[in-house]
């Protein structure tokens, strides 16, 4: 699960004419659809030139994202109307306030970007790695966030189908059993992989935070047990989080984040398991990019804890890129649920695991979602490799964001930070407040991860405080 791109910003050109291989239907753009700026002229989707100094770097800035801006870009303006019926034109508008509120804020922003950026696309040359795998297997292009926010509320329903209530990044620590200690729970194994890392993930969940070291582990790990055959029934990948890394977060680097798909479907294919797995890669929501396709209201909201801002978790977000990878799915797929059903969500990936393994659900969201086992319609693995040939593509021109800390990685420190340990171990401790680069923020999660762990090890950390998670 990578950062905050939307489906039309990666996907959208994958097949002219809205046609895929034999006649599919697919729900991509013609070229003419456009988005009013503030004059009320129209602003025409364009395709990004990859050879141009800056391109992996587009849009330019980091769009609004969240529930207030997710609405503009919907509806026109911060608040939910009645009824919520989305027009999809605030994207440019809204990113006409994001540039100089990024430049208030000491954000970077690409020069030469203005709010037209937001209406650039990828082109499947531009992205010959995602592009590559989405002709070659199957795309999903009716797959939706869970939630029209950001990343921690869509992180938690890709998790745990919940985010109880929180529709903001303000709560990145959620109390309720994940998808992960419902494994524990009936013996079906599980691994979080972090990058280069201590995993996100591992912070957001009490049975998470109780799991052993054996459930988590880094990329090179990762490449490690799946040249083994020694992957887990479900593995779970972060990228990097930093502003140099590979999360495709904008506006950092895309070219990197093309580079980590390809690495990840290498150490699938290369392996023993490769026949029997099913590569999932999506994001986790828009992030403020463009789409043209209307989320769908519908969404069974998964508890009934109530919502912050008043949202009643019956809205999907938005349309975000999702690409599903197996030898026993046909090239040219274009998969999608029949018409007026439920659609597919991040909860879907949950579905998928406790169909599989035959698990409970976790909430009402995902036993109401559907499941991803009818893309998987051949009976032979192929042997086939749709990438053959393709290497991953380079920037050119400096990273704009190369000097400032990421948002995910700041909150990944805060998540660090909360850790409960003695005083007495962190006398000589770094401290959160001091750092100030990124390389200061990752060398504080580093150590501050091992006091933790350490700690724990040697019963001098609290253990087991989370919910059961059959509870």
């Amino acid at each position: 699960m990578l950062e905050n791109r939307s489906f039309d910003h990666m996907l959208g050109f994958l097949y002219p004419n809205k046609s895929g291989p034999g006649g599919q239907a697919f729900e991509g753009l013609t070229g003419s659809e456009s988005n009013n700026d503030s004059t009320g002229k129209p602003v025409t989707v364009f395709q990004i030139d990859a050879s141009g100094a800056g391109a992996y770097f587009m849009p330019g800035a980091d769009p609004g994202e969240g529930y207030a801006n997710t609405n503009v870009q919907l509806f026109g303006t911060g608040s939910e109307p009645n009824p919520p019926t989305p027009t999809m034109t605030g994207f440019v508008t809204s990113f006409a306030a994001a540039i100089p509120f990024d430049q208030r804020s000491g954000r970077s922003v690409e020069s030469g970007t203005t709010p037209a950026s937001i209406m650039g696309v990828f082109p499947p040359t531009a992205l010959p790695v995602l592009s590559g795998l989405a002709r070659g297997f199957a795309v999903c292009d009716h797959w939706y966030s869970s939630v029209p926010t950001e990343t921690f509320p869509n992180r938690a329903f890709a998790c745990a189908s919940t985010s109880q209530g929180h529709m903001n990044d303000a709560t990145s620590s959620f109390t309720v059993p994940s998808i992960f200690g419902l494994m524990t729970t009936h013996g079906v194994s599980w691994k979080i992989y972090g990058y280069d890392a201590e995993p996100l993930t591992r912070a957001n969940f009490p049975d998470t935070m109780d799991a052993p070291e054996a459930n988590f582990g880094k990329f090179a790990d990762f490449q490690t047990d799946a040249a083994a055959g020694q992957l887990p029934a479900y593995s779970f990948l972060e990228p990097s989080w930093g502003s140099t890394g590979n999360s495709q977060h904008p506006n950092y680097d895309v070219a990197l984040g093309e580079s980590f798909i390809l690495e990840v479907y290498q150490a699938v294919r290369n392996g023993p398991g490769w026949a029997s797995t099913l590569l999932i890669i999506t994001y986790d929501e828009h992030g403020g990019c463009y789409d043209h396709v209307p989320p769908p209201g519908g969404a069974t909201p998964p508890d009934s804890t109530i919502g912050e801002f008043g949202f009643d978790f019956t809205r999907f977000g938005v349309r975000v890129p999702a690409v599903l990878v197996s030898p026993l799915i046909s090239a040219g797929t274009i998969h999608r649920v029949p018409l007026g059903s439920t659609p597919l969500d991040h909860t879907s990936v949950l579905k998928t695991i406790e169909t599989r393994w035959g698990l409970p659900a976790l909430t009402a969201r995902d036993a109401a979602a559907p499941d991803l086992g009818g893309v998987l319609t051949l009976t032979t693995p192929r042997t086939d490799d749709p990438l053959a040939g393709v290497s991953a593509p380079t920037s050119t021109g400096p990273n704009p964001a190369a000097g400032e800390v990421s948002h995910l990685l700041s909150a990944q420190a805060q998540l660090v930070s909360d850790l409960q340990v003695p005083l007495n171990r962190l006398t000589s401790a770094p401290l959160l407040p001091n750092q100030s680069t990124p390389a200061d923020y990752a060398n504080y999660i580093a150590a501050r991860t091992d006091t933790w762990k350490t700690a724990r090890a040697e019963g001098d950390a609290p253990i087991g405080a989370g919910p059961n998670p059959t509870s």
